[in-house]
């Protein structure tokens, strides 16, 4: 005689087969390794038994969250292409250089991840103050890999081996108009550049085709950017218009491609002044950016229909 279960006489076996067979149909074969995993990965949380570095870096949970979140949107939404990868040196210290667009600084997280699918490493992003001030945002960017973008900073982990990612228009990139999409705002004053010669590391210049596309930015509210201390507060030609609905980013085409790496060594390794003279690290920071440009038109001529 079969033992009564908890509803209706069904036994407590047929039941924990039921749920067994639900689960494997909703989240695969596998699905009790990945229970395991997740359970393993929230005791480790809870007891704090897991590694975070001086700045603040968390792997685990760059990969199994941050990451993870971001990746469908890559191979998904965006079908992101990646040509060159392998530039990037799958160990020691270099410097990836990026252009910046998008209105929402999307591209520094597809890049990331992008980056990791490709070699395996976690690419360390420099990011302007304001990151750092905003609730929850702040924290993630630190737990993310993120350091603030000064010149310290980078060096220290480019001397530490690190994969460091730097996208130099800053707030001027992500934040043109759409009328002057894939034109190149100014590099700043080369720090990126004097950081990578100090230290000997390559510059290696990427450029992502795509980002532009997500969030036309057509206007902008000077005004109210101001009280709420933010550099702009974009209005696209879905947002404010369609709330919540306008946050969407549209479906774009992307390309990313990271170029021949540049050598910074024989500066290092030769006139010690070399990162302090001004001309010198114009020339390297303008020969960075000439690459990115040219290679942003080549992609664009390449990827055919934005949506397509």
């Amino acid at each position: 005689m079969r033992e009564p279960g908890p509803a209706g006489g069904i036994p407590a076996g047929e039941w924990v087969q039921a749920l067994a067979a639900a689960a494997a149909e909703v989240f695969g074969e596998d699905w009790e390794r990945k229970a395991a995993e997740l359970l393993a990965f929230l005791r480790r949380r809870l007891t704090g038994d897991y590694r975070v570095d001086e700045y603040g870096f968390d792997p685990e949970v760059t990969e199994r969250l941050l990451l993870a979140a971001v990746r469908p949107l890559k191979e998904r939404w965006f079908r992101v292409e990646v040509r060159g990868a392998e530039n990037i040196p799958t160990s020691g210290g270099a410097l990836v250089v990026s252009n910046h667009s998008g209105t929402v600084p999307v591209d520094g997280l597809v890049t990331m991840v992008s980056v990791h699918d490709a070699v395996g490493r976690h690419l360390r992003p420099l990011g302007a103050d304001l990151v750092f001030r905003l609730p929850l945002i702040g924290e993630l960017a630190r737990k993310g890999g993120a350091t603030l973008a000064c010149n310290e900073d980078a060096q220290r982990m480019l001397s530490d081996g690190e994969l460091v990612g730097v996208w130099p228009e800053g707030f001027k990139g992500i934040g043109k108009p759409f009328s002057e999409r894939y034109k190149l705002q100014r590099f700043g004053r080369g720090g990126f550049v004097s950081a990578a010669m100090r230290t000997g590391v390559p510059i290696v210049p990427c450029s992502v085709v795509g980002a532009e596309e997500i969030y036309p930015l057509v206007g902008n509210v000077p005004a109210l950017a101001r009280l709420l201390g933010l550099p702009y507060l974009p209005v696209t030609p879905f947002f404010p218009w369609l709330g919540p609905l306008g946050l969407v980013p549209l479906p774009s085409k992307w390309l990313i491609e990271f170029g021949e790496p540049i050598r910074t060594d024989m500066y290092a390794q030769g006139d010690e002044g070399a990162a302090d003279d001004p001309m010198l690290v114009f020339n390297v920071t303008d020969q960075v950016r000439e690459t990115i440009q040219q290679t942003l038109y080549s992609l664009l001529v390449r990827r055919g229909p934005v949506f397509g």
